[in-house]
């Protein structure tokens, strides 16, 4: 399939909305939608699939800590157990939804904190893929940490990813936020641009660290996230077409 642009969508609750996901939608691969421990509930969830749906989109689960107050972006303790039941339990969720509208769930990639402590942590990586497992389909992390090895240990795949909209310190991790500032569409373009072509991200310390990935993730709460995904999809059409593919 190539490079693709996924996006964390359904992420508003009840009356509240958090992202733009109608504009966003048309310029994305893959739909990581979240199951209601840090956004979303059931009926946000429905719609979120169909709108999917309508545009031909993957859709994935979009798992978290319960953490709705903090969006799912603060660390907590908890046991690989505990992490295993609340992904598998917000997988099932999903699950359902996508059976109801006749389609398939596609990956997991899991939230905000859940997903950076499993960047670090093994005993949490690896509940995460024995949690993914039974369902046959593979985990969006990123490469060279706990994610990867996890999924290698469990036999999971692993699609690697690079955040268009995110900085990478010195030792290559995400810096993740509690909000996130608007970015340059350009600025994502370029950076999605040098990992395709040259497999390098600039850091915040000014230097240039290796970086695998096989899709680009946009955040639907990037306040030019609509814009970013329409360039960087345009981005990767002329590539494509360039290539000849």
């Amino acid at each position: 399939m190539g490079m693709t642009i996924n996006c964390d969508m359904g992420e508003g609750f009840g009356l509240y909305r958090m992202g733009d996901d109608a504009a966003l939608m048309p310029h994305i691969d893959l739909a990581n939608v979240a199951c209601g421990f840090h956004a979303g509930d059931p009926g946000m969830m429905r719609a979120t699939v169909r709108l999917a749906k309508q545009y031909n989109v993957k859709v994935g689960a979009h798992p978290s800590l319960p953490d709705l107050q903090g969006f799912g972006r603060r660390a907590m303790v908890m046991t690989p157990q505990e992490v295993m039941d609340l992904v598998t339990y917000q997988i099932g969720a999903l699950a359902a939804f996508l059976q109801a509208e006749d389609m398939a769930l596609n990956h997991v990639k899991p939230h905000g904190a859940l997903y950076s402590m499993a960047a670090k942590d093994e005993a949490i990586a690896l509940a995460i893929a024995d949690a993914v497992r039974p369902f046959g389909v593979p985990i969006l992390g990123m490469a060279g940490t706990a994610h990867e090895r996890a999924c290698k240990a469990r036999g999971v795949k692993m699609i690697p990813e690079f955040y268009a909209d995110l900085d990478y310190d010195g030792d290559g991790n995400l810096i993740i936020s509690r909000s996130h500032e608007a970015v340059d569409p350009a600025k994502a373009r370029d950076r999605v641009l040098r990992v395709i072509c040259q497999r390098v991200v600039t850091t915040t310390g000014g230097n240039d660290i290796p970086v695998e990935a096989a899709t680009i993730c946009v955040h639907s709460d990037t306040p030019t996230a609509p814009a970013i995904a329409a360039e960087v999809s345009r981005t990767l059409r002329q590539m494509k077409a360039g290539n000849g593919a």
